[in-house]
């Protein structure tokens, strides 16, 4: 739990916050192995964060297939129910409830800026047919990255008063890794969300290539790699890589306790694009994942260095 005095947690806000533990190592594999190095009351927080944009997500992702109408009054009620939690008034304890209250507590613990959970349902309502803002494509990396500041650079932004980080440099450098790690999964999962249709990767970077709707289609139907593809998806890599580049110098404004974790995302993140070229860029038909050995092992270092920060 979020630091606090004794007695102070009840039943019901640790129930929430072990409600979200669990979306964390249920759908966030990579986030739930960086956690692990994260110090408790940190750690919690950064699963009621976690949590909150997983059950968004899902409503969009899931919902949205069948009845967009639900999935919007869905991330709604989230939103308003939140604003409610803030208010002291969480409401009952159905998923939506115990997210929203472990949340509203992270929020008021840490003093995170309303504003950043508004972006991020901004996003969300952009992937949900039915909106003014909804889009199945973006068509130049600009308009990607007004959706990429709700929902993957204001979750660096979050995390930083959770880290207890203030230096004004670590907020460039902590947008920049949620949106790596956006652009990351947009490159994994071209095909998956392909079928949802939605495509991420903006057309200006396929057409570039050569690249349309058809020829992906193609690509997923049979899983043969197009050398346009190829060519277009290494492009997209090149720039995901360059997110990071920026990002890395913000590791070192990072407390010493909480960097091993974070650092363990950098790394294993980085690692699925390694994997997605070991693969010819066969991400149309299939996922990219990283070995669990490999997730061990980087996990194994950075505990290492995080026990000699500990006892030093």
């Amino acid at each position: 739990m979020p630091d606090r005095p004794a007695g102070s947690v009840t039943d019901d806000l640790a129930r929430a916050y072990a409600y979200c533990a669990e979306l964390t190592a249920e759908h966030g594999r990579t986030y739930n192995l960086a956690t692990r190095l994260l110090p408790a009351p940190r750690r919690s927080a950064v699963h009621a964060l976690y949590g909150f944009a997983r059950h968004v997500d899902d409503i969009v992702d899931v919902t949205a297939v069948d009845d967009p109408e639900a999935a919007i009054r869905g991330v709604d009620d989230a939103r308003a129910r939140l604003h409610a939690a803030l208010a002291g008034d969480p409401g009952p304890l159905d998923d939506t409830g115990l997210v929203v209250r472990a949340l509203a507590d992270t929020i008021g613990q840490y003093g995170i800026p309303i504003d950043y959970f508004e972006a991020f349902i901004r996003s969300m309502r952009m992937d949900v047919p039915g909106t003014p803002e909804f889009r199945s494509h973006y068509r130049t990396m600009e308009e990607l990255r007004e959706y990429m500041y709700g929902s993957a650079a204001v979750i660096g932004l979050e995390l930083l008063p959770v880290f207890g980080v203030d230096d004004p440099a670590a907020a460039p450098a902590a947008a920049a890794l949620g949106e790596a790690f956006q652009l990351t999964n947009f490159i994994r999962d071209v095909g998956e969300d392909l079928e949802r249709g939605r495509v991420y990767i903006p057309l200006e970077v396929w057409s570039a290539f050569g690249v349309d709707l058809d020829l992906l289609r193609e690509g997923r139907r049979t899983g043969v790699v197009d050398p346009r593809v190829r060519r277009a998806l290494a492009h997209a890599v090149a720039l995901t890589r360059a997110e990071y580049r920026r990002a890395e110098p913000g590791l070192a404004l990072l407390p010493d306790r909480i960097r091993p974790g974070i650092r363990t995302a950098f790394t294993l993140y980085g690692r699925i694009l390694d994997e997605v070229e070991r693969s010819g860029f066969r991400v149309l038909d299939r996922r990219a994942t990283v070995p669990r050995r490999t997730r061990a092992a980087v996990m194994l270092t950075e505990y290492v260095t995080g026990s000699l920060f500990r006892h030093r």
